[in-house]
């Protein structure tokens, strides 16, 4: 399976940009990680059955919980393309629903980028791009906000 910009470029249109959504979409899978492994070292030891049984339970849930959180961030960030070309911008999520917005750099009257401390610390910003006529669409979690702007407002 293919990137969804290349297979809609058209004659002469080339990709300036592409970002994702930021990693820190693992961390909730991975601090859950941290705390199943916490629980199963505290099984380890302890000497008393029932907390060991317990912790032991504890542990399994949370490496249920951690496996399914990193396979949902993982799939959803291979399922999310947000892209500048020369054109235009593109945004896709979805795997089998797929949604799609696209609006040509032309009718770009703003672009707005909002980030919390953390988001500006490690990286990754909510970015607002809104069209003359056309609307608006908001890309959550974007990798790199600052710069995906710059290639929108640079064109």
């Amino acid at each position: 399976m293919g990137r969804y910009v290349d297979e809609i470029l058209q004659p002469g249109e080339q990709l300036r940009y592409s970002t994702s959504i930021h990693g820190i979409v693992y961390a909730p899978g991975l601090a859950c990680l941290v705390l199943a492994a916490a629980a199963l070292a505290g099984a380890w030891t302890t000497t008393e059955g029932t907390l060991v049984a317990v912790l032991i339970g504890v542990a399994a849930v949370l490496a249920a919980l951690a496996l399914v959180s990193l396979l949902s961030a993982w799939f959803r960030r291979w399922t999310t393309e947000t892209d500048v070309t020369s054109l235009r911008v593109v945004h896709k999520e979805g795997f089998i629903k797929r949604n799609t917005f696209e609006m040509s750099l032309d009718k770009v009257e703003s672009v707005d980028v909002a980030q919390s401390i953390l988001g500006r610390i490690f990286g990754w910003g909510d970015v607002t791009v809104k069209g003359v006529g056309e609307g608006h669409k908001t890309m959550n979690m974007i990798a790199s906000p600052l710069q995906f702007r710059n290639h929108i407002t640079a064109h």
